[in-house]
């Protein structure tokens, strides 16, 4: 299937969250001379237009990055994401979001690089526009967990794997389960992280369950909800699973995600932070 637009959701809570902790992996990465690779399995458009009307019609910006936005007191570790942010926004009135490729970009230097997949025909064209002759950039058209396969290890030995499916199909739960037990033999020491949006709790705990399956030592859950848990149909929370983090970002997320709470979702809101398996 081939139907979801990350259009009508840019920005919103899952964004914040999920670009926030990408941010902080760059910019841990950045601390070393060395290069590194920047991998994005489902890359989408590269940026969002916050006023077309497919973003105006589910308005879930609004209750997102537009909350954030409207802050003066902001905590430092959130600098580098929103910097990403003004940069496509210089006015400062907000108008343009950054995709996730979009927000990598921002943290690249001269000697990194990112490769970037993206298989829906109509997001294709708009991310081969977005980083047109961009020496620092490879776009395929093709699947996002095939082109992972056949891009590791990297020669840099350095980087992040952005794994964010858009969840369409039960099965796309043990699909990352399983690209994560092949790219892990590849490539031990890379650093994955992987998004995923808590619709039904159980193929959350079912994915948890497969990758504490696969033996490997540090992983990381971080996870932001703004209504309880429900049998109904919609998104309550969303989270990132973070395979090898940085020392330093469970201290960063113990400070940022109750920052986050209150802002967005300050009454029903939930946070997590724990070990899927022990550092």
């Amino acid at each position: 299937m081939l139907s979801y637009r990350h259009s009508f959701h840019a920005g919103n809570h899952a964004d914040v969250l999920k670009h926030t902790v990408q941010s902080l992996i760059l910019t841990a990465l950045q601390k070393k001379d060395k290069p590194f690779v920047y991998h994005d399995t489902h890359s989408g458009a590269g940026r969002y237009d916050l006023t077309h009307e497919w973003s105006e019609k589910t308005g879930e910006f609004k209750q997102g990055i537009a909350r954030l936005w409207q802050q003066e007191q902001i905590p430092s570790e959130l600098n580098s994401y929103l910097a990403a942010i003004r940069a496509l926004n210089p006015s400062g009135e907000l108008r343009y979001y950054p995709g996730s490729p979009r927000v990598a970009k921002a943290h690249l230097r001269a000697q990194d690089r990112m490769v970037l997949t993206e298989l829906h025909p109509s997001d294709y064209p708009l991310l081969q526009q977005e980083f047109h002759r961009d020496q620092q950039v490879n776009i395929y058209k093709d699947d996002g967990f095939s082109r992972l396969k056949a891009s590791l290890p990297p020669k840099e030995r350095r980087g992040l794997v952005l794994i964010d499916p858009p969840y369409e199909l039960a099965h796309e739960y043990q699909d990352v389960v399983k690209a994560i037990a092949a790219s892990y033999k590849r490539w031990a020491t890379g650093i994955y992280a992987i998004w995923y949006p808590v619709v039904y709790r159980a193929n959350i705990d079912d994915m948890l369950t497969g990758l504490e399956s696969l033996g490997i030592r540090k992983i990381l859950q971080v996870e932001l909800g703004v209504t309880p848990d429900s049998n109904e149909r919609g998104m309550t929370a969303s989270g990132m699973i973070v395979i090898n983090p940085p020392w330093t970002l469970e201290t960063q997320m113990q400070e940022i995600l109750p920052y986050l709470q209150s802002v967005i979702a300050p009454q029903t809101g939930h946070t997590t932070l724990r070990w899927i398996v022990p550092e």
